[in-house]
């Protein structure tokens, strides 16, 4: 090839490689660049960064959440009052990131026509820095598809989602925690309960369990317990039921009216909570709680929980050892000690695991059908078990008079009554124990 076409070839190499250098320069740049019709973002702030909203309406309350930690809000306005941590982080959610569905008018000098002289919400967003951002939003578009909404202090006029003008209309009573007792489960040392008459009263024990100290000692069932203190900890203002157009006198004479079903109280280092709980005839349950001011509807199991007697939280199990493994157990004619994975006899024979694991599920179901004022009989069953580590012995007598069955827990006045068929059940798992078979030789 000659020198001048030679130079002509490379002159027209460079511009062919610049040109496809330039078209894919510039469709990186088309891809990386927003579409034209893209939601235009209005607020974007960091969740962790959101300090205060303030939400006021045209002739309403003014409504004012604060944080006051990493996961605690409470209300400055229309009145101090703790905040939901649910529905505060979900306000703070939707006020962190607004995107507009469009952007109606760039350069918006009548502001009448879009409802946003007056706006129907001004939504004011403070930072941590002190720095803050006022969301306006005026009247719903005419199709009824988005809500118009502008930053004061920018021309620009958006639409927004209808379902964001509804995130943003809060107030107090959607925001504010509505829980009617407000405690630290771990923290409770008493829970009283007064219900049909009766008053019953619960304190822990040595191995910090749950048990009956008033009307007089007792065993208590503690997921009984456990049940009654999850109730008065998850018990609020069913604001379903709640009559959003009755004054606060209306109800709380409704609840004046009301048949009383239960007082309860819990106690903390902190100090006493208590709650009563009314009923009226539409089965409709009312609460006025020590810790929130007024009086509100709850919920129905609210009112079921509470209604009980002293009778409902007894302990009808005859043995404590529940589902750890005991070390020792003795029926009597003969007893066993767990010896690694092996239950071995006093006098040192290995037992079949089988048969004297049936006699332990025995005895961890064993309970009583009821209690009763008076036992007697002859004793036709006696047992021990040693668990927890050496720490918790227990000791259970089983009488027979006539045809009736009756137990007592040593050092335990209650006597309790037994079904015969638990009875025979017991007597035939001590029958059926066993040795276990000779090891096979290699």
């Amino acid at each position: 090839m000659k020198p001048k076409g030679l130079l002509v070839a490379v002159v027209l190499l460079a511009v062919l490689g610049g040109a496809v250098w330039y078209s894919n320069k510039k469709q990186a740049e088309k891809e990386k660049a927003p579409a034209a019709d893209a939601s235009p973002k209005i607020v974007s702030i960091p969740d962790d960064q959101v300090a205060d909203i303030r939400i006021q309406r045209p002739g309403g309350e003014t409504v004012e959440l604060k944080r006051e930690g990493a996961a605690k809000y409470v209300l400055t306005q229309p009145k101090p009052l703790p905040a939901d941590i649910d529905a505060a982080s979900s306000l703070i959610t939707t006020v962190a990131s607004i995107s507009a569905d469009k952007t109606i008018d760039e350069k918006a000098t009548d502001l009448s026509a879009y409802g946003l002289v007056n706006p129907s919400l001004d939504v004011r967003i403070t930072r941590k820095d002190g720095k803050a951002v006022d969301l306006l939003v005026g009247d719903d578009t005419p199709n009824n598809s988005g809500t118009y909404a502008k930053l004061a202090g920018d021309p620009h006029v958006y639409t927004i989602a209808s379902f964001v003008k509804s995130s943003l209309d809060k107030k107090a009573d959607d925001l504010r925690d509505k829980h009617l007792l407000s405690f630290d489960n771990d923290k409770l040392t008493r829970v009283e309960l007064t219900a049909k008459g009766d008053t019953v009263e619960f304190g822990k024990n040595g191995q910090n369990e749950w048990q009956i100290v008033k009307p007089h000692p007792m065993r208590a069932d503690s997921g009984q317990v456990d049940t009654l203190i999850g109730k008065l900890k998850d018990a609020k203002m069913d604001a379903a039921k709640t009559d959003a157009t009755a004054k606060p006198e209306e109800i709380a004479g409704k609840f004046a009216a009301a048949t009383p079903v239960a007082t309860a109280s819990i106690t903390t280092a902190s100090g006493t909570q208590s709650i009563e709980v009314r009923k009226d005839a539409d089965n409709n349950y009312y609460a006025k709680s020590s810790a929130v001011e007024g009086v509100y509807k709850t919920t129905t199991d609210v009112g079921e929980a509470l209604n009980k007697n002293p009778e409902d939280f007894r302990n009808k199990k005859l043995f404590e050892f529940g589902f750890s493994d005991p070390s020792k157990v003795d029926i009597k004619t003969a007893f066993f000690t767990k010896a690694g994975d092996d239950w071995v006899s006093g006098t040192g024979k290995k037992m079949d695991n089988a048969t004297v694991q049936t006699l332990i599920d025995k005895l961890r179901d064993l309970a009583a059908s009821k209690f009763a004022a008076a036992g007697g009989g002859q004793p036709v069953f006696e047992a021990s078990v040693i668990s927890n580590q050496g720490k918790r012995n227990e000791k259970v007598t089983i009488s027979r008079n006539q045809d009736q069955y009756f137990a007592q827990r040593e050092g335990d006045p209650s006597i309790y009554q037994l079904d015969a068929s638990a009875v025979d059940d017991l007597e035939k798992a001590a029958r059926d124990l066993k040795e276990a078979p000779p090891a096979k030789k290699k």
